[in-house]
């Protein structure tokens, strides 16, 4: 067992439980290059392919099945030696965390999680702040214990996990004059003022390269530095913008707008959440890390 990872143990015990190496990835936090670099330094190790591919998953070799209970046993020996440091209790806690969000985040996301936390850790406490170029480093100083939303800047050297996928809509007022059905034509849309939102760790940059990529034209007449604002600006003004559609949704229930589906294909991306290594085995933060998962996960 000599100059094996950690890692890579986990990763050999959760394919081997799973069948699939992104599902073990996921349950681990870990990117799926990651679980499978790991992997592949397991196969180097033992000299052996330890799983095959197959139409029922990822099987397990001879040599696999013969390494796994004494793998199995490292990991339980680590779980007991663990469970001297004290647990998180959360509904007896009294910490508090703090988040690094996006302004959509806070309007979709934070309502339920605080919702939640009342009910089942009343005495925890929860701060946020926005995204910045500084998220990075705090959250590798612990002055920061999560950051959530697309944040592709933190896949490399932090620890991630998607919560769901997420695409977008155009919102316009809902009694404009000249979107009267739930789709537009490009013409239309070329036609129309737009106002556009840049902010941070929302994914929106994709949009506007998409935009750029197709040749549509947009005519903006207003940029916006948040989202927070803009579903009254929508509902008062003629003016189109793109959302994501989540943040729409909400949006459409508080205002008199209502969502259109773009006239051309825009894609997807991923809200994921991330935190780094140094506090991956924190009790309260791995309690945290699940309850986001639970309460967000699986869209």
């Amino acid at each position: 067992m000599a100059g094996l990872d950690l890692d890579w143990i986990h990763v050999f015990d959760e394919v081997y439980q799973g069948g699939s190496v992104s599902k073990a990835a996921e349950r681990l936090g870990l990117a799926q290059s990651a679980a499978s670099t790991a992997l592949n330094k397991l196969r180097l190790h033992f000299d052996d392919r330890l799983f095959t591919r197959t139409a029922q998953g990822m099987l397990p070799t001879p040599r696999a099945q013969e390494l796994y209970p004494a793998l199995r046993e490292v990991l339980a020996q680590l779980e007991i030696a663990r469970g001297s440091r004290v647990a998180f209790d959360p509904a007896t806690a009294q910490r508090s965390f703090r988040i690094c969000l996006t302004d959509i985040s806070e309007v979709v996301l934070l309502p339920a999680l605080l919702g939640h936390l009342r009910q089942a850790a009343p005495g925890v406490r929860i701060e946020t702040e926005i995204v910045s170029t500084a998220s990075a480093r705090r959250l590798e100083d612990g002055e920061v214990d999560l950051a959530v939303g697309f944040m592709p800047q933190l896949d490399a050297g932090f620890y991630q996990q998607t919560l769901f996928k997420q695409n977008f809509v155009c919102l316009v007022a809902r009694d404009h004059p000249r979107i009267t059905g739930g789709r537009m034509t490009v013409k239309r849309f070329s036609a129309e003022a737009h106002a556009v939102v840049s902010s941070s760790g929302t994914g929106h940059a994709i949009v506007d390269k998409t935009i750029a990529r197709q040749g549509i034209e947009r005519r903006v007449v207003a940029h916006l530095s948040s989202f927070l604002g803009v579903a009254r600006i929508v509902a008062r003004t003629e003016l189109l913008v793109i959302v994501p559609r989540v943040l729409g949704e909400v949006l459409a229930t508080q205002e008199a707008v209502k969502m259109v589906e773009p006239p051309f294909a825009l894609p997807s991306y991923a809200v994921k959440q991330h935190w780094h290594e140094r506090f991956h085995a924190d009790a309260g933060n791995a309690w945290l890390r699940r309850t986001m998962a639970q309460l967000f996960g699986g869209g």
